[in-house]
């Protein structure tokens, strides 16, 4: 198989955390969306990250965490709680492992 069979655009996904936790603290599932598959220069600057430089790491994951319209959540100085946030980098890193 040519790898042109298996190219395409990135498509936004939706991606849940759904696990005990947080369905008792807020109710329900978790939802957010990132997309399928990851520019070329994202993907090298996940790879290459260093564990001391977690700022970094977070200004490269804020790329990942959208809305279903694809746009960035994390901005203009809004954010997450920092439970969330670490699950929310788990599923985008076990997404991005497979």
């Amino acid at each position: 198989m040519h790898l042109n069979q298996i190219a395409s655009k990135p498509q936004l996904i939706s991606l849940v955390i759904d696990d005990e936790d947080v369905v008792k603290e807020y109710g329900e599932p978790l939802e957010f969306h990132t997309w399928d598959r990851q520019p070329l220069d994202v993907f090298l600057k996940l790879a290459n990250n260093t564990e001391n430089d977690a700022t970094g790491m977070i200004d490269i994951v804020r790329t990942l965490i959208l809305d279903p319209e694809g746009k960035e959540i994390i901005k203009d100085g809004i954010t997450i709680p920092t439970t969330i946030l670490l699950k929310v980098i788990t599923k985008i890193t076990e997404l991005l492992g497979k």
